[in-house]
């Protein structure tokens, strides 16, 4: 049995939830950042199951250096007009020219591979950027050395060694803030996007609490041929605002305020209207890394890692497996265990260690009342133990986009 260096201790604040002050941020799906963390791992998913597809095996690749240079438009009622388009450019690694154990070569066409990929993501989710025209989409992806492979797959190894070394690090459960910002976001891109199309695809919330008083400010992207008047804009305001209070109010009895597009003025026409859905349209740039961590928040009350996750190689890549893992156990842990209040997990790798051993794991807790680190210690260490013997799930579950990196 593989022994692993876990470690169970107490953490020495209040748990987030009773905290006098917490701030939570969503970027939501059409922020300049998001978009270019869902095309990176878009690209990434698809470099994958074409590498499995052709040689049977993900050969080293990496896509994380995304980047967006805003274009500008023209928005007007009933309907504006792309000035200048949107550039985005998939820069990384991949590995183009493969030889196998029998002598076989591969040729593998990355980047045409990445740009179906990038069009296919912009078509699902983006129904007013045209492809091409108000968005255009260039690739860079350098040759990848086949050498690492031996990394990736030693001979005889089960699991892959660790790329760097680096942490991941998790936490549950996630507070009555957090997940108002987290479902407010998914559902007004979801549900509400579906029945009322004026509501763009960038869509950012910033939730605060101050003690029992939860603000939450949404900046919400209007698309310009939805909406013929400022009348009809301020009803699509009011609209999100009334949606977002009911969604807030699923998830807390506290007091909630909701804010939509506070740098409006009405008076003087200044509004957020745009053509496309995005604020990248009107000079805002984006990047991979820079926006949702893992667990598709920014919580500056919580431990979070710097690593950016989308488009990194899900099979040794510990920037992407140890933030999910990490995250995947302490839900594991919080559902499974009773008398936890609050729960950081924290994995730290070292390079060319196999990824179920990490350097360190370890556990910091916020227990209920009456209970002790003792009293749930072994139970806990069950949990991480095994969800780290199963870490290559994670590497399956990312490929087939079960588990989602923003």
């Amino acid at each position: 049995m593989t022994e692993r260096n876990i470690r169970v201790e107490p953490i020495d604040r209040l748990a987030v939830e009773d905290q006098e002050v917490e701030i939570v941020e969503r970027k939501g799906l059409g922020h300049p950042d998001s978009i270019c963390d869902g095309i990176a791992e878009s690209v990434s998913q698809a470099l994958a199951r074409t590498y499995l597809d052709r040689v049977g095996r993900v050969l080293h690749y990496n896509t994380d250096e995304t980047q967006l240079v805003a274009g500008s438009a023209a928005p007007a009622f009933g309907g504006g007009e792309v000035i200048e388009p949107i550039y985005l450019l998939i820069v990384g690694r991949a590995t183009k020219h493969y030889v196998d154990e029998d002598g076989t070569e591969y040729h593998i066409p990355t980047e045409t591979v990445a740009l179906k990929a990038a069009r296919d993501y912009l078509g699902e989710n983006f129904p007013e950027l045209e492809f091409g025209t108000d968005i255009i989409v260039d690739v860079k992806l350098g040759e990848g050395s086949g050498d690492l492979q031996e990394v990736f797959s030693e001979d005889g190894a089960t699991v892959p060694m660790a790329n760097d070394t680096s942490f991941g690090v998790g936490h549950a459960p996630l507070t009555e803030t957090e997940r108002i910002v987290l479902e407010a976001e998914r559902r007004l891109n979801g549900s509400y996007a579906a029945d009322n199309p004026a509501i763009g695809q960038d869509v950012k919330i910033m939730g605060k609490r101050e003690g029992d008083d939860i603000d939450i400010t949404v900046a919400a992207a209007m698309i310009d041929r939805y909406v013929d008047s400022m009348d009809d804009y301020v009803a699509e305001v009011e609209g999100v605002r009334d949606y977002v209070s009911e969604v807030a109010g699923e998830f807390t009895d506290r007091s909630v305020e909701v804010h939509v597009n506070t740098a409006d003025n009405y008076d003087e026409g200044a509004i957020y209207l745009t053509t496309t859905g995005t604020s990248a349209e009107q000079g805002d740039d984006g990047s991979v890394g820079r926006g949702n961590r893992a667990n598709g928040l920014i919580t500056p009350n919580r431990s979070m890692s710097m690593e950016a996750t989308s488009g990194k190689n899900p099979v040794n890549h510990i920037g992407k497996i140890y933030n999910l893992l990490s995250t995947r156990i302490a839900e594991a842990v919080v559902e499974e265990v009773d008398g936890i209040r609050d729960l950081r997990i924290r994995l730290l790798s070292q390079i060319g260690r196999p990824i179920d051993q990490p350097h360190v794991a370890d556990a910091h807790v916020v227990t209920d009342d009456g209970v002790q680190i003792a009293d749930i210690e072994d139970d806990v260490t069950a949990i991480i133990d095994r969800e780290l013997a199963d870490v290559t799930d994670v590497t399956r579950q990312v490929i087939e986009g079960e588990l989602t990196t923003f």
